[in-house]
């Protein structure tokens, strides 16, 4: 099958979105060894934005569920603990979680 791509980066892309203010919520399972979280990390950082809510431990039934940062422009990056490459796959309850509290519009 042909394939050929003129895209070798999609930086500008995702920082062209954040900047137009839609919010975003980005995670990673902290266990990922296929794109570790702090490949992912690093990605966001690139971006250059303000920090808004600096890293802290966002929990689940009294236990840590991940941790997570926020940034100008309504951008969260959030990991979940024990998670996999498939982080939804291992831990669907945090996973659940995250993006209910996510989409609540209310603090993870």
């Amino acid at each position: 099958m042909p394939y050929s791509f003129d895209v070798s980066s999609s930086i500008e892309y995702h920082f062209n979105l954040t900047s137009r203010g839609y919010r975003a919520l980005v995670f990673s399972g902290d266990h990922d060894l296929v794109m570790p979280f702090l490949g992912t990390h690093a990605w966001i950082r690139s971006f250059n934005l303000s920090i808004v809510d600096d890293w802290r431990a966002w929990h689940l039934g009294g236990q840590a569920g991940g941790f997570t940062i926020t940034y100008a422009n309504h951008l969260t990056f959030a990991t979940l603990k024990g998670g996999g490459h498939s982080a939804i796959e291992y831990r669907p309850r945090e996973s659940l979680a995250m993006a209910q509290r996510w989409l609540d519009n209310k603090p993870l």
